[in-house]
Formats: structure tokens, C-alpha cells, sequence
């Protein structure tokens, strides 16, 4: 097990459990507020046990826990224009920004269509909705349901032209609190499904991003505190950058280099 992994179960099995019921009651957060983080493994365990702390003012926070797990594998294919528009738009932060994916929840075979928006304010919107086993990701329910999510949101007609972009793999572990959600990635790898090519992340990063209602969560404090600050960094355009030089990577090139030491060909 790699040592970012290693940190992540530890925390995850040392702090208090609570059901996905309770996490979507109080933290659904389909609108917020978030930071990226690159924290180091060392760190991890301390961040951690500040934040789940059981005399921490507010009290502690939980770790979501399904049957008996509380850390889970993820997959997201991630879709977008030939000329790479979600990417470029991001990278810019020209106005309507979205991503479309289908995220695949391994360890139960659940799998959601995913919309996230980029508000007027800087805040994420997600839409979401579940697909049925064995439906297209790009089926005639998701594309209708993309088209009513962006004439709502911006006014606009859905693109047309969508396709397989990047596939990102993952094990994630999630701490909650009233109104904040923390989640904890490690082991990130991505599969560019035009080239073939794949990167994985440094096995010593955890990538943690933090979620609130509000400019700054608990966790960005506890962080700051460690002398960590935000990085400008996504698991789609990072991942992307990394496996196409020719894309301009700024103003993330910094993280990027920092997540993803090198590349190999897909297996």
C-alpha cells in the first residue's frame, strides 16, 4: 500500500463513523465553496486528528462509513468538445464554465451523470443524476437533462459534439461536519481515451478539498495553520495537462508537476 494510502485508512479508521444518510443531511453542499489541497502524508495524520478531534470547538468531524467501509474507489470519465472546450474554458475562466462525467462509485456499482457549473460568485453547482445499469452515459436521458440543466442555468444549447476526454481512478475518503464536507483522495491516476496514455500521482500526495457554504471551512484554517495554501488544481485539467504537453498548462503548471511525476502508456 502506497503511503498516501496508508495515511488515508488510518485516519479514516480513527475517526468517529456516520451513515451516507446523515452526510447528505448535513452536508449535501450541491452549491459551495472549495479549495484544493496538496497535502503531503506526513502531514495527513495531523491534519486529520485536528479535525476529527473530539474537543474541537463545533465538535468533531465524522468519517462517512457504508457498510462497514470508509474509504471507497472511484472512477470519472470525463467528456467534452473536440477542441477540448470545457478544458480551455476553465483554464481562462471564460464565462459559462461546466464539466460533464459520468462518475462510477466502484465498491457498489452505482454510477451518476454529473453537471458542475461554475456560478456567478466563484461557487460550484452540481446537478446530477443517476443512470441506470447498462444505460449510455451520453443516452438520450442524460443528454436531455444536460439541454434543461444549461437553457436553465445559462440560457444556452448543450453541445452536440461531446466525446471521451479523461478517465480518473481514485480512493477517497470523506470527513463531515454541519454545513462542511472534506474529502480525501489518494492513489489519483488518469487515462487520456484519445492518446491511450495514463499518469498517476505522486504516492506520497493526498489530495484533499475542502467544501462549505462559505469562503473559508474549517479545514482551510487547520491547513493554513500547517503552512499549506490552496493550489490551483483540478483532477481533469491537471490530469489533462499532464498527458498532453502541447496544452498550456498555466496557471496550474506549478501543481501539476507537484501531483504527477511522470507518464507511462495505458496497460
Amino acid at each position: 500500500m502506497i503511503p498516501a494510502l496508508r495515511a488515508l485508512a488510518r485516519a479514516a479508521m480513527a475517526a468517529r463513523p456516520v451513515p451516507l444518510a446523515d452526510v447528505q443531511a448535513r452536508a449535501e453542499l450541491g452549491t459551495r465553496f472549495g479549495h484544493s489541497y496538496l497535502v503531503p502524508f506526513e502531514l495527513f495524520p495531523v491534519f486529520a486528528a485536528e479535525l476529527t478531534d473530539r474537543r474541537r470547538p463545533g465538535g468533531p468531524f465524522a468519517a462517512l462509513c457504508i457498510n462497514g467501509r470508509r474509504w471507497f474507489r472511484y472512477r470519472s470519465v470525463h467528456y467534452d468538445t473536440p477542441d477540448l472546450r470545457f478544458f480551455h474554458d476553465h483554464r481562462t475562466g471564460d464565462r459559462p464554465g461546466y464539466l460533464i462525467r459520468e462518475r462510477r462509485y466502484e465498491d457498489t456499482g452505482q454510477r451518476q451523470f454529473e453537471i458542475k457549473l461554475r456560478g456567478r460568485r466563484g461557487e460550484t453547482v452540481k446537478h446530477r443524476q443517476p443512470l441506470l445499469p447498462g444505460a449510455p452515459a451520453l443516452g438520450p436521458a442524460a443528454r436531455g437533462f444536460l439541454t434543461s440543466v444549461l437553457d436553465r442555468s445559462y440560457g444556452i444549447a448543450a453541445p452536440t459534439d461531446l466525446g471521451l476526454a479523461l478517465e480518473t481512478e481514485y480512493t477517497r475518503t470523506t470527513f463531515v461536519a454541519d454545513g462542511q464536507r472534506i474529502t480525501c483522495d489518494a492513489a489519483l491516476s488518469c487515462c487520456d481515451l484519445t492518446t491511450g496514455r495514463t499518469v498517476r500521482a505522486d504516492g506520497g500526495l493526498i489530495l484533499v478539498e475542502t467544501r462549505t457554504t462559505g469562503r473559508l471551512a474549517t479545514a482551510d484554517r487547520l491547513l493554513h495553520d500547517h503552512g499549506l495554501r490552496a493550489a490551483d488544481f483540478t483532477k481533469y485539467c491537471g490530469g489533462l495537462s499532464a498527458l498532453r504537453p502541447e496544452l498550456t498548462a498555466a496557471p496550474w503548471r506549478t501543481a501539476v508537476h507537484t501531483v504527477f511525476p511522470s507518464t507511462t502508456a495505458c496497460s
